[in-house]
């Protein structure tokens, strides 16, 4: 397929007009709508910011690569644009970026158009390309340019291939009958050559979507190797899966490893060799580096086992705060699915009961698969091994996973499962220093011996006499607190719960009020549903805010955020805050703060009404089962429309803008 297929001439914006990020973003998105490629342009750009929060996609040297695959995407689409005057794209070099594509991916793209868009990527390595891009001043122009481009690579690759097979066909005829067992003799270098010339290193690459940043990654590598005398195989971990898969002997003989990567790749197979790793930017911007100290060798040893060693992650400056929030977030992300599966299913059960008791088959059913018997039973374990294994690796795992089981049946509950998961993460990693002078031989022991056996008795054995008593004893009073709350004090709970659900849209304030009501819910069963109440009524006002505001305010939005905005009310309704993500990053200060305070105020009103939510999630399809249905849903609606008519009124007219 030709990248022209994907790049089509009626979506290429010749002179962007925008001079910030969000605005070049919003008018390739509106030129991919305009040309029907997109379903949902604020989906579309949901899955834009998601990713770009990640990573800048302005990958220097002029260049932006806005990327996503979603299903708002109806064709594969590659939208090219210039701008004269150039955008601060939060660049990785700092500097203006002056040529965009954007890349329109669907959920089920096939893999020639996958292989197109990488072949895209690579092209975009070529700075003499570029210049001439530059230069080009019409549609056409662009089309003949990337025609001939593609052509001339596909002419060298097979020029590359056929040398190749030459080379095969002299080595096959030179052979002599002697020559095999001098083969067999022969050892293997190991790769190491000093000051890194004619060495041989293996490298891996992969970013979040798999569509460009690994594959530029892999030719800017592949690229400088050639360039530094250096004989290098690639990985890429690319929307396909794996490609060109390194085998173990390359591995083996390989002077140094380098993983450019910003997703989790497979790292056991490097068990004993130095690795690089670094955010798969560098493997564009910094190739030279890269291959360089590989090539000598000049990388931590990568361990196994996991955990830190003077092989830590370089590049990585993240402080211990967001360390903490990482290991926390990979406990919760983990622990969700059954928080919403067993969730609804007790919702269900719950309605069941309603209209035909609970004796009812179905109910007891239900409350067995979702309840604290089936679902429910595993979500401290679940968070706490899963918190455990982001800290201390996969020897992590099983003692982290007990001592959630320990916390449960202690009542030390959703706090017992937190401090159960970090104890165990950062018990194995005491337990890493500590068996680190022993003899070599003993390597193999240390996963499957040492640090399960060791590392469970001594997380049991302090959850046992410290941590199971101490925190049942608070999570004990905490829910008697909450049960005896004065009208006055719950309401200033509700409020705050509420509001923390809009301040960052499920980020940290959100993740941490829905895991404070969560911790409640679990630990006390439905007698404390009135958080999940606050959370929910909180976390349904700012979609359905951003739906009203652009449904009354119509001359406040742009036509494409009214159309975008209708979608908020299924959202909204749906219990999903994320959907008013795209609206609050282009207008942070007006819509954060109407829906704060919109939020806030349903959380309060759902603290003064005395309303009890029995069920995690669901929004309007578990308001039934609420002991004040219509007053829950009143709450909810005081507080979207307080958004609504707040922003709808702070918002400058789109003619002012």
């Amino acid at each position: 397929m030709r990248i022209t297929e994907l790049m089509i001439q009626q979506t290429m914006i010749m002179d962007l007009q925008a001079v910030t990020k969000e605005a070049a973003i919003d008018e390739l998105i509106a030129s991919l709508a305009a040309s029907g490629r997109i379903t949902d342009p604020v989906l579309f750009k949901e899955a834009i910011l998601k990713r770009e929060a990640e990573s800048s996609t302005g990958i220097g040297g002029g260049i932006a690569m806005p990327h996503a695959k979603t299903r708002a995407v109806n064709e594969p689409t590659v939208v090219f644009a210039k701008s004269s005057k150039g955008v601060d794209f939060e660049a990785l070099d700092g500097e203006p970026a002056y040529v965009f594509f954007m890349i329109a991916a669907p959920e089920g793209a096939g893999n020639t158009h996958l292989r197109t868009l990488a072949a895209l990527s690579r092209l975009l390595i070529d700075a003499d390309f570029i210049s001439r891009l530059m230069e080009t001043k019409t549609p056409e122009e662009v089309t003949v340019l990337f025609d001939a481009k593609q052509a001339e690579e596909e002419a060298a690759k097979a020029e590359k291939e056929a040398a190749k097979q030459r080379k095969e066909a002299e080595k096959q005829s030179d052979k002599r009958p002697e020559s095999d067992s001098a083969i067999e003799a022969a050892p293997v270098p190991d790769g190491t050559i000093s000051g890194g010339q004619g060495a041989f290193v293996v490298a891996v690459t992969a970013c979040p979507t798999g569509i460009a940043h690994t594959f530029m990654a892999e030719d800017a590598l592949k690229k400088k190797a050639q360039e530094m005398g250096v004989e290098i195989r690639v990985e890429t971990n690319g929307s396909e899966g794996a490609q060109n898969v390194l085998t173990e002997e390359e591995i083996r003989r390989a002077a140094g490893v380098i993983i450019a990567a910003d997703k989790q790749v497979e790292m056991a197979r490097f068990n004993g060799k130095p690795v690089l790793q670094r955010p798969v930017s560098d493997g564009i911007r910094k190739s030279e580096e890269l291959i360089r100290k590989a090539a000598s060798g000049d990388a931590p040893i990568y361990r196994s086992e996991g955990g830190g060693t003077s092989g830590e992650q370089q590049g990585g400056h993240s402080g211990i705060g967001s360390k903490i929030y990482k290991d926390l977030m990979n406990g919760i992300s983990h622990m969700l699915p059954f928080v919403v599966g067993g969730g609804i299913l007790l919702a269900v059960s719950f309605l069941i009961e309603q209209l035909a008791g609970e004796n009812h088959p179905l109910f007891q059913l239900l409350q067995t698969i979702g309840g604290g018997e089936g679902a429910f039973h595993f979500l401290i374990p679940v968070l706490a091994g899963f918190i455990a294994l982001s800290i201390g690796d996969r020897p992590a795992l099983m003692p982290g996973m007990v001592g959630g089981l320990m916390a449960l049946n202690s009542n030390s509950g959703f706090l017992g499962g937190l401090a159960a998961g970090f104890l165990a993460g950062y018990v194995v990693i005491l337990l890493r220093k500590w068996f680190a002078g022993l003899p070599k031989a003993l390597d193999g022991l240390k996963p499957i011996l040492l640090y399960p056996v060791v590392g469970l008795l001594i997380t049991g054995t302090i959850m046992f006499y410290l941590f199971d008593p101490f925190f049942s004893w608070i999570n004990l009073g905490l829910t008697d607190i909450l049960n005896n709350l004065g009208t006055g004090n719950a309401v200033i709970l509700g409020l705050i719960l509420g509001g923390m659900m809009s301040i960052d849209m499920g980020g940290p304030f959100n993740k941490a009020a829905y895991a404070f009501a969560i911790g409640v819910f679990t630990s006390s069963g439905n007698t404390n549903g009135a958080m999940m109440a606050a959370v929910m009524a909180g976390g349904m006002v700012p979609p359905l805010a951003i739906a009203l505001a652009t449904t009354f305010f119509k001359r406040k939005f742009t036509e494409q955020e009214r159309k975008s905005g209708v979608t908020n009310y299924v959202m909204g309704l749906s219990f999903i805050t994320e959907g008013a993500i795209p609206f609050a990053a282009a207008d942070p200060l007006r819509v954060l703060t109407s829906c704060i305070l919109g939020s806030a105020v349903a959380g309060g009103l759902t603290q003064l009404w005395g309303i009890n939510v029995p069920a995690p999630h669901g929004g309007i399809f578990v308001a039934a089962l609420a002991n004040h249905a219509l007053l829950f849903l009143l709450a909810v609606l005081i507080g979207a429309a307080l958004s609504g008519v707040l922003l709808g009124l702070w918002k400058r007219p789109v003619e002012s803008k």
